[in-house]
């Protein structure tokens, strides 16, 4: 202890270390030799930084007033006065809001129609359907329109009548569903468009009978399957003719197959279309060569439709082998089939596109549909639709607005034209005065242009308008007879009311050119012609529905009053009025 001391009292550098020592809490530093100075040595302390966040000063919501005059707030206490009510209300229970719902439209299965107007017209229309069970559905529907003619000017009867009734039955099984058609068809026109020169006598005017009837029978059945490649087959015959001993046989078989490989499908059709008939004029009196037709076309269409998810695409062909029997001549036909559509824009914008062709039977009865005019001495054969090239746009440019625009080119080969008859030498029938037609064939290219628009502001009111242009390139005529270069339509229907609606029909047909039958034209010159005017018709339909069964109309045709004329010195009857009703029920 004391030699402990006496070190401590020395004026040395490591007593004053040791003391430092001492006071620090450092214990175990000692010297080997009392002499020895001690070492400076350098200590790093690592630490990892990490910052606080100190109390910000906050300034207290309620200061401190140190006022002389501060009062000390007085307490307040509430008390209430209670007093029992006898109460006898007694709350309603809660009941819900009934919701009108509209009416359900009565649907029935038979009406009958009946209407007479001016020029002694009558409308009787009958449509009924039987449901002998659940699967199996029998219907009826009669139709006739006829008129005991009138117009102005006209020196030979111009009367007409068509009747036509139609018996269709259908059954429907778990697998297949069949279906029998039978029908008959009567007309009745009159070759009542005499022209002007040569100028005929009373007497012989009086001596004309210029009425022609058309009859005709048809009888058809398909088969459909629901489960199997063989998808259903169909067989029709119609038999068609006049009272001039005029006959037509006609018979389509087609049978359609249809199977699936991957995501496409792959349709294949078979058709056999036989056509044969007769008219008893010949076609050379000298020679007496008779006017008789016999022609078997057989063909296959197989195509190939891909769907994908905007693009739908239809890639396809079809082959024919034409045969005329009565000459023993036959050809081979190929036609492309080929059609596709792409959703550039959802339902707004539908591009679409194709090149088709095919081959057409022209038949004695629709040549008569669509001009009941024509004399029993045609020369039919089929029309050869080369292709037929067409790309447009289409779609829904808003909820009330739809769209449709296309364009296309057509090449047909044994085209029929409508043109007028001269006059024979020897007059006999009633169609030998230059007051019927007949056909014209030639190779005709058709630029084309259509356009369509269709307005649906509501379920009350709708409204469509549609225009066509036609461009005619002809080979051999001089004109696309009977063709227009241009047609227009607008179509109308409007629910005033519950109880009264409203319809109306506008059509324009452009100018039309035919053979002038008055003028004896030379082989060696062009043929003369004559332009009919374009015409405009005005159809407006008013109805009033009394009850859900019963309801009236009033028609109203050709309102515009033009006495024009649909094919060369044939004029219409001018403005026609016929008012009806019409009653619906269920047995």
């Amino acid at each position: 202890m004391s030699k402990y001391f006496q070190k401590l009292n020395r004026p040395h550098k490591s007593g004053i270390v040791l003391f430092l020592s001492m006071l620090t809490g450092t214990v175990g530093i000692a010297q080997e030799k009392e002499n020895e100075t001690l070492e400076t040595e350098r200590v790093v302390i690592v630490k990892a930084y990490t910052p606080t966040i100190s109390d910000a000063f906050k300034v207290k919501s309620t200061p401190i007033l140190n006022d002389s005059i501060t009062q000390q707030k007085k307490p307040i206490r509430y008390s209430i006065f209670s007093v029992p009510v006898a109460s006898v209300y007694t709350p309603a229970k809660g009941r819900a809001a009934n919701i009108d719902r509209p009416k359900p439209i009565e649907i029935f299965d038979n009406y009958a129609t009946l209407g007479f107007g001016n020029f002694t017209s009558v409308l009787a229309e009958f449509y009924s359907n039987f449901q002998m069970s659940r699967s199996d559905n029998l219907g009826l529907y009669l139709h006739h329109n006829s008129s005991q003619g009138g117009i102005d000017e006209i020196q030979l009867d111009d009367k007409f009548y068509n009747t036509f009734l139609d018996l269709n039955y259908t059954s429907r099984t778990r697998d297949y569903t069949y279906g029998i058609e039978v029908g008959a068809e009567h007309q009745l026109y009159n070759w009542y468009g005499l022209p002007e020169t040569p100028i005929l006598t009373q007497e012989q005017i009086d001596a004309i009978d210029p009425q022609q009837s058309y009859f005709g029978v048809k009888l058809g059945g398909k088969l459909q399957f629901d489960d199997l490649y063989f998808k259903e087959a169909s067989l029709k015959y119609r038999f068609f003719g006049d009272v001039l001993s005029s006959v037509e046989h006609h018979v389509i078989a087609k049978p359609t197959f249809e199977f699936e490989m991957g995501d496409n499908l792959i349709t294949a059709n078979f058709i056999a279309d036989y056509l044969n008939g007769s008219f008893e004029r010949d076609l050379d009196p000298v020679l007496q060569i008779p006017n008789e037709y016999s022609i078997l076309n057989v063909g296959i269409n197989p195509g190939l439709i891909v769907l994908r998810d905007h693009l739908t695409i239809h890639l396809g062909a079809a082959v024919y082998y034409s045969m005329d029997l009565e000459n023993s001549d036959g050809d081979l036909k190929i036609y492309p089939k080929v059609t596709a559509s792409y959703r550039l824009l959802e339902e707004s914008v539908i591009a679409y596109g194709g090149l088709e062709g095919d081959l057409q039977q022209n038949t004695y009865r629709d040549a008569v549909q669509t001009n009941p005019f024509v004399s029993p001495t045609l020369i039919l054969t089929p029309t050869d639709n080369q292709y037929n090239a067409y790309v447009g746009l289409k779609g829904k440019l808003s909820d009330v607005v739809s769209y449709n625009f296309r364009g296309g080119y057509t090449s047909e080969n044994s085209k029929p034209l409508f043109v007028s008859n001269t006059r024979p030498a020897i007059q006999i029938e009633g169609y030998d005065f230059g007051n019927s037609f007949s056909y014209r064939y030639d190779d005709i290219s058709t630029l084309a242009g259509y356009g369509e628009l269709n307005f649906e502001i509501s379920k009350k009111f709708k409204l469509g308008a549609t225009a066509e242009y036609f461009d005619y390139d002809t080979k051999d005529e001089q004109e696309a007879w009977n063709l227009p270069e241009i047609k227009a339509s607008v179509l109308l229907d409007y629910q005033i009311n519950p109880k009264w609606f409203v319809g109306a029909q506008l059509f324009y047909v452009g100018e039309r050119k035919d053979i002038n039958n008055e003028v004896i034209s030379l082989p060696t010159l062009p043929e003369a012609t004559v332009t009919l005017d374009s015409y405009f018709d005005a159809n407006v339909n008013l109805g009033y529905r009394l009850n859900d069964q019963l309801s009236f109309f009033v028609k109203g045709n050709n309102l515009a009053g033009e006495n024009y004329e649909r094919w060369v010195n044939f004029p219409v009857q001018d403005i026609q009025v016929l008012g009806g009703v019409t009653y619906k029920f269920n047995y």
